[in-house]
């Protein structure tokens, strides 16, 4: 497994950007698909993005958001754009070995504690 680390979270009003980092170590990093999740209060988690050699997106964030790795630093980003206020939850960056199954929460390995996002009106 990897352990995963998030940074980057913050304040930020509709219309702004803010670029997260996961940070990963262990072995074979380049081997798992990376997704990025979100979990607004009292709701499920729901997949953002994934990238193994290709990227993945949900309708919600594409055009607006971009999910790209660095495989010699072993991590990955998610650049926000045009955030929205309904973009406010806390989000985590998880890795899995299962193709396909990268928009499925429950299919991951491993988990970071999350970096919360808060965009205002």
């Amino acid at each position: 497994q990897v352990q995963l680390v998030e940074s980057g979270g913050g304040l930020v009003q509709a219309g702004g950007s803010l670029r997260l980092s996961c940070a990963a170590s262990g072995r074979a990093f380049i081997t798992y698909i990376m997704g990025w999740f979100r979990q607004a209060p009292g709701k499920e988690r729901e997949f953002v993005a994934a990238i193994n050699w290709s990227t993945y997106y949900a309708d919600s964030v594409k055009g607006r958001f971009t999910i790209s790795r660095d495989n010699a630093e072993n991590t990955v980003y998610l650049q926000m754009n045009s955030l929205k206020p309904e973009d406010t939850a806390i989000y985590y960056c998880g890795a899995t070995r299962a193709p396909s199954y990268y928009r499925d929460y429950r299919r991951y390995d491993s988990w970071g504690q999350g970096t919360r996002v808060t965009v205002s009106s």
